[in-house]
């Protein structure tokens, strides 16, 4: 199990970001959670299996189809999982 953190940067608030990450969440078994920035951004913490992480940060810097990525900052984080299921702010 890992547990990293995504900055989303670009069109990415007002577009069903969050609520898009959190179904993709579910369905590769991620736990962690999304919420808005106040400097545009959405920001993810995801806690799972490697390969799900993996996927999990391939959709996101596809995004939902309303949204326009421009970048994805990721970083590991130590320490152990902290939640469970997923959720949005």
């Amino acid at each position: 199990m890992i547990r990293r953190r995504f900055v989303v940067r670009g069109s990415v608030q007002g577009v069903n970001f969050r609520y898009s990450t959190l179904q993709q969440a579910r369905l590769l078994r991620i736990s962690g959670k999304a919420w808005n920035r106040d400097d545009g951004a959405v920001e993810v913490i995801a806690e799972g299996d490697p390969n799900a992480i993996a996927d999990l940060e391939t959709w996101l810097r596809r995004g939902p189809p309303h949204a326009r990525v421009e970048s994805v900052e990721a970083e590991e984080l130590a320490g152990q999982p902290q939640h469970r299921g997923f959720a949005i702010g």
